[in-house]
């Protein structure tokens, strides 16, 4: 084990991202929960009612996702060095050095540290990322075809009302003032955003749990602090990162 006397800290996630990186596991904590318990509703047992309220949690713990996610996409702009898009995605010269360093030093037997994400992490991350973000757009679109909630349940209940006057009526799973063509019709232009948003809550699940079995390992094998430093901000080497100038 290395003398901790011979290791270097070094900055690297600033607070927006630290933030960002917890509220973001809690929130997709509590909506794969939520989720797990209205994709098997029938077979516990949960009334109508119960389901409404349960498909109304999940919607304002899916604000939160999207609020946080969002805040986190326009710091990927603004932000700081190692939070930019540019040191995160798997594109681009820099991405390209950086692979060629990885392959070249693992050839050599003498492995590259990487301050940052590694050319293996950007690829994991981008896919996060591409999935959070389809998650929660189409969650969106169908928090307002389910139970009418904003910011497309307005709308949804005027497309489905016998008339303007019943659109403001229109409660969760009640046919009062529903035109039933109508909601045909809007249940089947919901079909491919409930299509896709069930099958990237299971794509996302794996891709969680790999995630977390990638950082164990990595964390494990070099000891750099990789699990701390969403905690502290910064990581250990007992040389300098190749990313760092």
């Amino acid at each position: 084990m290395e003398d901790d006397s011979s290791l270097t800290a070094y900055p690297v996630w600033d607070r927006v991202v630290r933030v960002f990186h917890w509220l973001n596991v809690l929130c997709v904590l509590g909506l794969i929960a939520i989720g797990t318990v209205i994709l098997n509703a029938k077979v516990l047992g949960v009334s109508v009612d119960g389901k409404i309220l349960l498909k109304t949690v999940h919607v304002y713990v899916g604000y939160l996702f999207a609020l946080n996610l969002t805040w986190r996409l326009i710091w990927g702009v603004i932000g700081s060095r190692y939070a930019r898009w540019g040191a995160i995605l798997p594109f681009g010269a820099e991405y390209k050095r950086h692979l060629a360093a990885m392959t070249a030093g693992k050839k050599a037997g003498k492995p590259v540290g990487f301050l940052g994400h590694n050319p293996i992490a950007r690829l994991m991350v981008a896919m996060l990322f591409l999935l959070l973000t389809a998650q929660a757009t189409t969650g969106l679109m169908l928090a307002g075809t389910d139970v009418y909630m904003p910011p497309f349940g307005n709308a949804m209940k005027e497309w489905v009302a016998v008339d303007k006057t019943a659109a403001a009526e229109i409660k969760p799973y009640s046919k009062e003032g529903v035109d039933e063509v109508a909601y045909k019709e809007m249940r089947a232009f919901r079909k491919p955003f409930i299509t896709l948003h069930y099958y990237v809550f299971y794509t996302l699940l794996a891709l969680v749990l790999l995630h977390v079995l990638a950082v164990v390992v990595t964390e494990l094998r070099e000891r750099n602090g990789l699990v701390s430093a969403m905690f502290t901000g910064k990581k250990v080497f007992s040389e300098k990162p190749f990313d760092v100038d």
